[in-house]
């Protein structure tokens, strides 16, 4: 069986090997030196066609053309000749082989590979006599089994005899050469595992939510506080950001660096919002605290928020410490009585507590300042201090009676806080902010302040006389950090009780500055034991909403649960709002900002290197997903070349990233690390990282690709704190364990890692969502109603009462 010659026209660049076009060309080869057909391999420059198909052949002299290979196969072992049941079995194998084995992939689909196979191998050759068919079965075949483990094989041992004559027949072994040198060389992919890590495991970060954590002699040992969210509405965006997120961010970044770490949270619930609400809603305290503590751990839970523990006031152990704190307070002579004139409302029989007045602050004549704090000057106030003060339950106007309450004597434990002060601000580098309000408060000079209320639903006060009244909730609110983690922990005390080994950060907004620089340490300082106190504050302005402010009864604004609904990942909420955190000045959440930092900042720099990054190392015809080996002399320091200027950009990066979240500047921390993914984009460009400088600078490549994947590996530690759920995603897709945050860049993934399979990190948001978003919650300023008279708001007051009366009727 002889043919003269053919012509095999190459249309387009060498195929990957594991690819149809690649078997139809070891076909065709093989077809053609065993029926001895010589072989001309030449370009369309040589032929004419228009033809888009990777190759296709010219037959002899009679130019003849053929575009299938098994065709072609057909026709050089002229099967048209064969009798009619040998060309039936014939054609019934090659169809099998169109239809169903050149649909399978070598990658994913092993198994129905060898199992189709196998069940063929009795129809064709036993020996090494290479047939039609053994042609069309084994150019298919080739990349498949050539790359298989033998374990695999071995299941299927007349599969693999055959396979073994086949590629030992003289026929085949001639072309192999040919073969090879015009198909692109693939690597087959294997499985990400934990057995093909091969990594620096000194740099795996473990964290155990369930296990208890205590100081340790000797650690770092870091207790971070989030201010107590108040338990009577959902929290919104700012409240998000001005507290529990900042905290967050700081206790992920803590943990990361390998110190002992504790974050405590919990709802605040105690007080005169708590009864105003449970009124509104004809439910009592309990059951408004138990419905709101579970909201707000819902949308902290969807945020992410990495708590050891969130609780809440209203406990046991909340009136075990706040009673205990009294006592001492009381026994060393700080707390005093005072007879103080206060409103009492006729209409309701009782007094007055501050959150059920509201008026006209003294101070800048907002007429909707409440009794205890003017939200438009921050001043606090004393109800009775009100220009025109109502009740907020029937809309009257209340008259002065006496009555007598518990203080703290702050004036006489000033030269105490303001030592605390000075040593702490310094040594903790309080925000600016933050040592600005105290400092204000303490150049006033401190007085006597009122600890109890005529209140119900509050710590009960430990005092004969006084057991009518409870302590108001400025003053428990901040022992509820101390009974929370009493509630985690009986060995509280160890964090709580330890200042030698413990340091304390606390996390708020500006105007709750004052009870935690000046009142809970002066409460501390009173009772005369060794408390843990605080050590750096961290405080917020505020964060607007469009130009004004959030506003739950007027649906302008995007509150916690809200954020959920939007459909968009919560990291990437938690990105925009700590890219915009208000930790010098007030900032404005716009929608407009919202979608494009999700497009231009997350999906366009972080996720576009990490995703070309790991794509290029994960291709069949590059690494198969390998990490190769970078160069020494390419990377050694001093070393002048490109891939060493990257590491020193990097490190110096590192360094500042790290000397920034040490000193709690979480934005400009946050900036630093989106300039190393960014640093990381321009090293693949300077590098010009394409499949060019894989196939004619190898070594260069290596040398980028090993960089450039640790970089990656680095980013998911520096990103972590900001994004937890981005930064385990980029450890999966790296077949690696989440890391601890390095002093300086290392190549932590070794030669060999067999990293797991590339994913998109973020996904782009249709810029038409901004007006439907802002149709949804509103949009701007415009939004603020008018201020309503003075009338108008007595006669809602007191339609507010009557509609009480009659639901309690």
């Amino acid at each position: 069986m002889t043919n003269s010659s053919v012509s095999l026209v190459q249309n387009v660049a060498a195929q990957p090997a594991n690819t149809a076009a690649a078997a139809g060309l070891l076909k065709v080869l093989i077809a053609a030196q065993a029926t001895g057909t010589a072989v001309e391999i030449t370009t369309t420059d040589k032929a004419t066609s228009g033809s888009k198909l990777p190759f296709w052949v010219v037959v002899g002299d009679s130019q003849t053309t053929l575009y299938d290979a098994n065709a072609v196969v057909r026709y050089l072992y002229k099967t048209g000749s064969l009798a009619l049941a040998d060309r039936i079995a014939l054609e019934q194998l090659l169809e099998w082989e169109e239809k169903t084995l050149s649909g399978l992939d070598a990658d994913n689909d092993m198994e129905a590979i060898l199992t189709g196979a196998d069940a063929k191998v009795g129809q064709l050759s036993s020996d090494s006599t290479v047939g039609a068919a053994d042609v069309v079965v084994l150019g298919a075949l080739y990349f498949a089994l050539s790359n298989v483990k033998d374990a695999a094989l071995n299941a299927f041992p007349a599969l693999q005899q055959w396979f073994v004559c086949q590629t030992a027949a003289p026929a085949v072994v001639a072309v192999l050469p040919v073969y090879s040198a015009n198909v692109v060389k693939v690597l087959v992919r294997e499985e990400a595992s934990a057995a093909n890590r091969n990594l620096n495991t000194d740099v795996e970060f473990v964290y155990d939510p369930a296990k208890k954590v205590l100081p340790i002699e000797g650690a770092k040992n870091i207790l971070i506080t989030s201010a107590l969210p108040y338990v009577n509405n959902v929290p919104h965006l700012g409240n998000i950001i001005g507290s529990t997120l900042s905290a967050d961010v700081f206790a992920r970044y803590s943990r990361v660096r390998g110190n002992n770490t504790l974050f405590i949270c919990g709802t605040d619930e105690y007080g005169t919002a708590t009864e105003t609400k449970a009124l509104e809603e004809g439910v009592t305290c309990q059951q408004l605290c138990d419905k709101y503590h579970a909201m707000h751990k819902d949308v902290y839970d969807w945020f992410g928020l990495s708590f050891d523990h969130f609780g809440r006031t209203s406990t046991d152990k909340q009136t075990e410490i706040v009673q205990d704190i009294f006592t001492r307070m009381h026994k060393n002579g700080f707390v005093s009585e005072k007879t103080t004139q206060q409103l009492y409302c006729e209409q309701c029989s009782r007094f007055l507590a501050d959150r059920y007045v509201e008026g006209t602050c003294p101070r800048c004549a907002y007429e909707d300042a409440r009794g205890d704090q003017c939200d438009k000057c921050g001043h606090l106030l004393d109800a009775i201090e009100l220009v025109d003060p109502r009740c907020k339950l029937d809309g009257n106007r209340p008259v002065v009676r006496e009555s007598t309450h518990l203080c703290i004597d702050l004036d006489r434990l000033q030269p105490q806080c303001a030592a605390f002060v000075e040593k702490s601000s310094t040594a903790g580098a309080w925000s600016a902010n933050g040592l600005s309000i105290t400092n204000s408060w303490l150049s006033e000079g401190l007085r006597p302040r009122a600890i109890t209320r005529d209140l119900k639903w509050g710590v009960p006060v430990p005092l004969a006389g006084f057991d009518s009244k409870v302590f108001y909730v400025w003053f428990d609110a901040c022992i509820g950090y101390p009974s929370i983690t009493a509630a985690y922990t009986p060995e509280w005390e160890q964090w709580w009780k330890n200042p030698a080994n413990v340091q304390l950060f606390q996390f708020m907004g500006k105007d709750n500055v004052p009870f935690h620089t000046v009142v809970f340490p002066s409460s501390q300082i009173a009772t005369g034991e060794d408390w843990t106190l605080l050590h750096h504050i961290s405080a917020c302005e505020y964060l607007n909403y469009e130009g004004g402010k959030f506003s739950k009864s007027r649906g302008v604004g995007v509150f916690g649960n809200n954020a959920r609904d939007t459909g968009v990942a919560p990291d990437v909420w938690r990105y925009y709002l700590l890219s915009s955190r208000p930790e010098s000045s007030d900032t404005i959440f716009t929608w407009a900002n919202f979608v494009a930092c999700n497009n231009s900042v997350l999906l366009a720099n972080i996720g576009n290197f990490c995703n070309r990054t790991l794509k290029f190392l994960d291709k069949n015809t590059t690494y198969a997903g390998i990490v190769p080996t970078a160069d020494p002399a390419l990377i050694a320091a001093g070393a002048d070349s490109v891939h060493r200027r990257f590491i020193d950009d990097v490190n110096e990066l590192l360094t500042s990233f790290i000397e920034h979240m040490d000193a709690v500047r979480i934005k400009a921390a946050l900036s630093i690390a989106r300039d190393i993914s960014a640093r990381g984009n321009q090293y693949l460009q300077e590098c010009n990282t394409t499949n060019a400088l894989f196939t004619e600078q190898r070594t260069q490549c290596d040398t980028v690709m090993a960089l450039a994947v640790n970089l990656v590996y680095l980013l998911s530690a520096l990103f972590h704190p900001f994004m937890p759920a981005t930064a385990d995603s980029i450890c999966r897709q790296l077949n690696a364990p989440s890391r601890l945050l390095p002093d300086s860049f290392a190549l932590d993934l070794k030669p060999g890692h067999i990293i797991g399979k590339p994913e998109h990190l973020f996904t782009n948001i249709d810029a038409k969502k901004v007006d439907q978003w802002l149709a949804e919650f509103g949009g701007s300023a415009s939004d603020e109603p008018k201020q309503e008279s003075k009338k108008d708001k007595k006669k809602k007051a007191k339609a507010a009462a009557a509609a009480k009366t009659v639901q309690e009727a």
